[in-house]
């Protein structure tokens, strides 16, 4: 299919009630509002078509963004497009989903998610912190830089409270992600949880809540599925 007919498709899925509801959580123009379930029936038509996927990207809209997420295949991604996205993230979301998820699939993961991190823009930072929890879910404990990790779980402990608003949203899915999926570092990354115990995030009108981090671990931790990596980060 071409960019037009997908394009077209997008906008005929799209409803006012899931516009308003996506904008309430940070959204910006131009979005036609697709609920995620009516858009991976679209994938099928993108996922072979690299080229269809970055163009989709490129629109600045944010139903097709989320759906170049879903496409693309991220070990044909460039470093230098993987900065672009991470640009064009204007809000919580792409930075969070799309690109993080594309990014710690990509060949640039860790480089990506290093130089991110330590970024002064908001939304680029939230795609670093992201792309490590991202990477930590997919990638074997054996690969790990483990001492790397808990020096990352020291700067959440230490700075977290003062980082910016939706920094603090990633940092502490971070140390939920270690204490999930890193066997080695579990014991680590509940202290660290229990250090910084509730997290204050401004999610706006909406009725998303930030989860403890200790609570999430403990239930990982008891139904004996710490470790366990997934297959893919990409939803």
């Amino acid at each position: 299919m071409t960019y037009i007919e997908i394009m077209k498709m997008l906008e005929e899925l799209g409803t006012e009630q899931t516009k308003k509801t996506l904008m309430r959580h940070g959204a910006v123009e131009p979005l036609f509002g697709v609920k995620v379930g009516d858009m991976k029936k679209l994938v099928k038509f993108v996922k072979k078509d690299q080229e269809l996927a970055l163009a989709l990207y490129d629109s600045g809209n944010y139903d097709a963004m989320y759906l170049a997420g879903l496409s693309i295949n991220p070990k044909l991604m460039t470093k230098e497009t993987l900065q672009d996205w991470a640009r064009k993230a204007l809000w919580h979301a792409p930075a969070e989903y799309t690109v993080s998820g594309v990014a710690a699939e990509s060949d640039y993961a860790l480089e990506l998610a290093r130089e991110w991190i330590q970024s002064e823009e908001e939304m680029i930072a939230v795609c670093g912190w992201n792309t490590y929890a991202n990477y930590l879910s997919i990638t074997p404990d054996d690969l790990l830089n483990l001492n790397e990790i808990s020096e990352l779980l020291h700067q959440v402990k230490t700075t977290i409270h003062d980082e910016r608003n939706w920094v603090r949203y990633v940092m502490n899915g971070f140390v939920i992600s270690v204490g999930t999926y890193v066997q080695a570092l579990s014991t680590e990354a509940k202290k660290v949880a229990e250090h910084i115990g509730k997290v204050n995030v401004d999610v706006g009108n909406t009725a998303c809540k930030v989860p403890l981090a200790t609570d999430y671990i403990k239930k990982v931790v008891d139904m004996e599925r710490v470790g366990i990596k997934r297959k893919t980060c990409i939803c």
